[in-house]
């Protein structure tokens, strides 16, 4: 049985911890070649964005948005740049946990993907960028 079908399986929807250890699993199968330019990335996740989030993000709804990424990305950073605050990567369980059961996708498919989609915030590319790399062009 896959994590997702024992997931859909349990009455009771996946934690916190449930989400950070998979969002921990999918980092791990990122291909080293890009994992070493992660650092000292760190991944949270929280049941929703906070209202500061909100706010700047200009969302209706905290269902809006699945994660976010918070740092400076590697193509604005300088080598004499003092660093700053850690790099992380929010997921958020509640937007998730609702698009899944919207969409009927695999959650673990839908991590690595948001995942996924804030290490290409990390590494500078625009959400352009990233759909253009998604659709092969």
């Amino acid at each position: 049985m896959t994590r997702n079908a024992q997931l859909q399986a349990t009455s009771t929807p996946p934690s916190l911890a449930d989400l950070e250890a998979m969002a921990r699993e999918q980092l791990a199968a990122v291909p080293p070649e890009l994992r070493q330019h992660l650092g000292d990335l760190v991944i949270r996740v929280d049941d929703f964005p906070d209202e500061e989030t909100m706010e700047e993000m200009d969302l209706e709804s905290p269902f809006d948005l699945l994660g976010l990424y918070r740092g400076v990305d590697l193509l604005q950073r300088s080598v004499g740049d003092q660093p700053q605050a850690l790099d992380m990567i929010y997921l958020y369980r509640r937007p998730l946990l609702d698009y899944w059961c919207e969409t009927e996708e695999d959650l673990t498919r839908i991590v690595r993907h948001v995942l996924i989609h804030e290490i290409g915030h990390h590494f500078g590319f625009s959400d352009d960028d990233m759909e253009r790399i998604e659709q092969g062009a």
